[in-house]
């Protein structure tokens, strides 16, 4: 399973990709937003958007591209690891 995270804090992605790695998933990490976001999100499975920590264009920017490829979006205001851990335990397992 392929998963995508958009949003978060730059010092928690090796934490963010180390969870996803339990669970048996590759993981993108978007913390800040790349010229060509649209085009990196790719076909995932699950698009994880922290909505606390990431601007409104990143936001509608994953919300296009789920849409566009039937991607599931899970939202979560905490950025946390324990976040993270309870969602893909929803959506992995």
């Amino acid at each position: 399973m392929s998963v995508v995270i958009v949003g978060g804090h730059d010092c928690m992605v090796r934490q963010y990709m180390n969870i996803c790695g339990d669970f048996k998933c590759k993981a993108k990490v978007f913390t800040q937003m790349p010229g060509n976001f649209k085009s990196q999100i790719g076909k995932a499975d699950l698009i994880v958007l922290f909505t606390n920590t990431v601007s409104h264009k990143m936001v509608t920017g994953a919300s296009q591209e789920a849409k566009k490829g039937n991607i599931t979006i899970a939202h979560s205001r905490s950025s946390s690891s324990c976040a993270l851990k309870k969602i893909l335990e929803e959506h992995c397992c």
